[in-house]
């Protein structure tokens, strides 16, 4: 399995984001923090704005923020945010996958991989990500 770098990207900012939700960050904060490059990050950053993921602000005030709450965002959502599909086979879907003959049980072993690591990313939240001082922080804005 390929986790592509935007993946990786959009997940690290989105924790960055999730670490202090009370304030905006510019995605060059973001970007110095994590140690990605500013331009990739930026277009990225689209990505999930788009998909509901950040929500943004313009302005000297401005920057991103979460689009939910950290809770609610899994890992899953952030790879199909800026990837599509899970796994993908030479850029084709898995879902209609057919060999014939001796390989014909391949494509359920592929499905299969997909669905096991679809549980396991859907299964995680950027919340039980975050280190227990960042989840004080979670617990004070909710508070607020």
């Amino acid at each position: 399995m390929h986790i592509s770098a935007k993946a990786d990207y959009a997940a690290r900012a989105l924790l960055e984001l999730a670490r202090e939700p009370a304030r905006p960050l510019t995605c060059e904060a973001i970007a110095s923090s994590q140690q990605v490059p500013f331009r990739f990050l930026k277009s990225v950053v689209g990505e999930l704005r788009r998909a509901g993921l950040v929500r943004s602000q313009r302005g000297c005030e401005g920057g991103y923020w979460l689009g939910r709450p950290a809770d609610e965002i899994t890992l899953l959502d952030v790879a199909r945010a800026v990837d599509g599909e899970l796994i993908t086979l030479r850029g084709e879907s898995l879902a209609g996958l057919d060999y014939p003959g001796p390989a014909s049980g391949l494509p359920e072993v592929w499905r299969r991989i997909e669905a096991d690591a679809a549980a396991v990313l859907g299964g995680t939240t950027l919340a039980t990500l975050l280190p227990a001082d960042a989840g004080e922080a979670l617990n004070r804005k909710g508070a607020a």
